[in-house]
């Protein structure tokens, strides 16, 4: 897993640094490729904006969000980014199993 870390108008800041990681390793459990990631973390007057761009196994995942919090703004990115994962994972699984079923209805599961 490599993640990039971006910071514009504010300091880099290694308690964010790792709060991102960890919510970005969570993601690992439902990608079977490795993950590369692209976090920027950015503030423009009071808003703390996160963008977060995930890339694995040919898929690309990206959401960003604005909040008074940096905290707040990468746990309601990464909500967006882990719905998009289990919605492209559930949508695979739906495929498979809608062709494991033709194949099945067509009479080419069983050997007479």
């Amino acid at each position: 897993m490599r993640i990039n870390f971006t910071f514009r108008n504010l300091e880099s800041s290694d308690g964010i640094k790792a709060y991102a990681s960890e919510k970005v390793a969570k993601l690992q459990k439902y990608l079977r490729a490795p993950i590369d990631a692209e976090v920027t973390c950015s503030m423009e007057r009071h808003n703390q904006q996160v963008d977060v761009s995930i890339v694995s196994g040919g898929r690309r995942y990206s959401a960003s969000e604005v909040s008074d919090d940096m905290y707040a703004s990468i746990d309601l990115v990464m909500d967006k980014i882990d719905r998009q994962v289990r919605d492209d994972k559930g949508a695979a699984v739906g495929r498979k199993r809608h062709a494991s079923a033709e194949i099945l209805a067509a009479g080419g599961g069983k050997s007479s």
